[in-house]
C-alpha cells in the first residue's frame, strides 16, 4: 500500500533542530515524512514565506497545505504511532494554544537548546550548517 509523504522544512543551522528531526526519522516508521533543510532550494519555492520559516518548523502536507508551528506538531505527531495519542490532545482549544505558546518561546530560544548551539550570526563562516560549533 503506497502513502503520500509530507514534507518537513525545518532549520539546519540549529542543532536542537537537527537533534528533533533525527528525532522524526527514527519514529517515522511508515515512511510519511521527507525532511527539508530551510537552506535547500525546496525551501524557497513559492508559496513559503522566508520570514515564517526562520521563526517556525512548516510541514507541507502530500496536498499542499502549509502548516507551521504547533499545527505542523500536531499533524506530524497524529501520523506517528509514537506521538499519536498526545498529539490527538491538540485537537483541544486549549492545549493547542497552550502548545502554540510553548512553541513560540522554544523557536525563540532554540540556538541556546540543544547543547551549546549558536545563533548562525554568532558563528560567523567558522560555523557548518547544522553544527553547533566551528569546524
Amino acid at each position: 500500500m503506497r502513502h503520500e509523504v509530507h514534507r518537513v522544512i525545518y532549520d539546519d543551522g540549529c542543532a536542537f533542530c537537527a537533534r528533533q528531526m533525527r528525532r522524526l526519522q527514527r519514529w517515522d516508521w511508515l515512511g510519511r515524512f521527507r525532511q527539508v533543510p530551510r537552506s535547500s532550494p525546496e525551501a524557497r519555492e513559492p508559496g513559503l514565506n522566508p520570514e515564517a520559516l526562520d521563526r517556525a518548523l512548516h510541514c507541507v502536507t502530500a496536498d499542499g497545505r502549509v502548516l507551521c508551528g504547533a499545527r505542523a506538531l500536531r499533524f506530524v505527531g497524529l501520523r506517528l504511532p509514537l506521538t499519536a495519542p498526545l498529539a490527538v490532545l491538540l485537537w483541544l482549544p486549549g492545549p493547542l494554544a497552550l502548545a502554540g505558546r510553548a512553541y513560540a518561546w522554544v523557536s525563540r530560544h532554540r540556538h541556546a537548546l540543544g547543547g551549546g548551539a549558536r545563533a548562525p550570526e554568532d558563528c560567523g563562516a567558522g560555523c557548518a550548517p547544522g553544527r553547533d560549533r566551528p569546524v
